[in-house]
């Protein structure tokens, strides 16, 4: 099994009620691919209780089946609209960790 975290820093000229609204976005459209694409197992998006001391916004925490799965879930369709429409139009920084479990 594979762990894929993101992290993300959204635009800094989004005002805060935007920035609810995109993370709410992110959230539900990320966490809506379970049972779309295949090998994806389980996606969690933490997007409150956020402390001043943290550097990113946005947290993506996913499980999927295998390397091979990883790599089909970042070209999958429904995936590709959910980052083109919901996240990178508003993000400034992502950074990625994926490791085998």
């Amino acid at each position: 099994m594979v762990k894929h975290i993101i992290l993300w820093t959204l635009d800094p000229e989004l005002t805060e009620d935007e920035k609810n609204k995109v993370k709410e976005g992110i959230k539900a459209g990320l966490e809506g691919l379970v049972g779309k694409v295949p090998g994806l197992l389980d996606v969690k998006v933490h997007i409150s209780g956020r402390l001043e001391s943290s550097t990113a916004d946005v947290l993506l925490e996913s499980t999927l089946e295998s390397p091979e799965a990883l790599k089909n879930y970042s070209t999958h369709p429904e995936h590709v609209a959910v980052a083109s429409t919901k996240v990178r139009p508003y993000t400034s920084l992502r950074s990625c960790l994926d490791f085998e479990i």
